[in-house]
């Protein structure tokens, strides 16, 4: 048994290859004289007939150690720990006696994030895994907490292009694991936490997560730690931004430009790359105009309900932030407009919009009613907004014959109502 820990952990981190999945093989009884560690290209298959000699006997080892009822040597440790937790990642003793191997300078950190990412293909939503994991992150970020031999490795690029390489492997991680378990909190939970940790909400790192998770939001309707994400997405780039509609993005992973100095014509060329603008208001519309589609296609899925509730609720907010002066809303030549005959015009975006109250703009002072006094001294964009969700909700009731969208309909006009009072 000894040996064979040995030769798990030399099969998942050494020989040069990183195993990238890790997976039980059925196999009630040892059926011929060999080793029951299988190898195929970067997969790594135990039989299962060793489990249950195997876990019994790497837990009471390591229970004995920790009770200082038997020494065990640093390799030891090593080969012991990694076995038990690719047979059961949550055993909490055995991640902390790593920690205390890494905090030593015995054991590499990045070893470790090779364990977690193999012990999460066969337990994507292990949350001893996660927080170990994250545990491990904040030591390779944080310099002076990290042996000689660490820092000489994997420190020559920090903070910069090691920062991006670590955010695009941890974000790749949480795509593997949200893939093969449906609703996986805890991977979701770690991909925010890289973000707020790691990439510091970077808005193009933001703007690029909100795109590459649109797709995957599609395939997995049900999936409501997905749309959370995409919820905690949209909250982080109205947080980073502001109140404005239109803001200039620039990485802080990529080299700060001092603005004062004078640039050469290449400098100018690379800044630009950096910078753009990003349209807040834009970005929610598009998000309502998924989640139409998606309830639309896919009736009777309450996820998708709610976070149409959610998107809506931003965008209320985002309304009543914007400055007045930043929206316009222009009324129709005929005298007798009401709200149904006003038409909206795009000023600085495409939801930025308010009405011109003075008519400075429309030399027909006719259609300058009651109504549009009225609508002077109210959120116009805002009501104008409540109201198409009821006429979505009209439409959804009207057309869909599915007891559950009905259902999810009428509880969302309720809400509508709560809020516009």
């Amino acid at each position: 048994q000894p040996h064979l820990c040995r030769r798990i952990e030399v099969a998942c981190l050494h020989k040069g290859v990183i195993r990238d999945e890790i997976g039980l093989i059925p196999c009630p009884e040892a059926r011929y004289n060999r080793s029951p560690i299988v190898l195929v290209e970067n997969k790594l298959g135990v039989e299962s007939w060793c489990v249950k000699f195997l876990l019994p006997y790497v837990h009471n080892k390591l229970l004995l150690y920790r009770q200082r009822k038997q020494r065990l040597n640093k390799d030891e440790l090593i080969d012991v720990t990694c076995t038990l937790l690719l047979l059961n990642p949550d055993f909490t003793t055995a991640w902390n006696v790593r920690k205390e191997l890494i905090l030593s300078g015995t054991l590499n950190p990045i070893k470790d994030l090779h364990l977690g990412k193999l012990a999460l293909t066969k337990f994507p939503k292990s949350p001893e895994t996660w927080i170990h994991r994250r545990w491990v992150l904040q030591q390779l970020i944080q310099e002076s907490s990290l042996p000689t031999f660490v820092k000489k490795e994997n420190l020559a690029t920090f903070p910069t292009e090691r920062v991006q390489q670590i955010v695009q492997e941890e974000i790749e991680v949480c795509n593997e694991a949200a893939g093969r378990y449906p609703s996986n909190y805890n991977a979701w939970s770690h991909r925010i936490w890289v973000l707020q940790h790691l990439a510091k909400l970077d808005i193009k790192i933001l703007l690029d997560e909100l795109s590459s998770t649109k797709h995957w939001a599609s395939m997995h309707v049900s999936d409501h730690s997905g749309f959370h994400y995409r919820q905690f997405l949209l909250k982080s780039l109205i947080s980073q931004t502001g109140i404005d509609c239109a803001i200039l993005e620039q990485s802080p992973l990529v080299s700060k430009q001092i603005p004062d100095l004078p640039k050469d014509d290449d400098e100018e060329e690379t800044a630009t790359e950096h910078h753009r603008v990003v349209d807040l208001s834009r970005l929610l519309e598009e998000e309502v105009e998924l989640s139409t589609d998606l309830i639309d296609n896919y009736p009777g899925h309450e996820t998708l309900w709610c976070h149409r509730r959610h998107v809506f609720y931003l965008q209320h907010h985002l309304n009543n932030k914007l400055p007045h002066n930043l929206m316009r809303l222009s009324p129709v030549e005929s005298s007798g407009g009401t709200l149904n005959d006003l038409h909206l015009s795009p000023a600085v975006s495409h939801m930025t919009q308010a009405m011109d109250v003075d008519g400075l703009n429309d030399s027909n002072k006719q259609g300058y009613s009651q109504e549009t006094k009225r609508l002077k001294r109210t959120p116009t964009q805002d009501f104008l907004g409540i109201e198409m969700e009821h006429r979505f909700i009209e439409q959804i009731l009207s057309t869909s014959r599915n007891v559950e969208q009905a259902r999810f309909a009428n509880a969302y006009r309720k809400w509508l109502v709560t809020l516009s009072q």
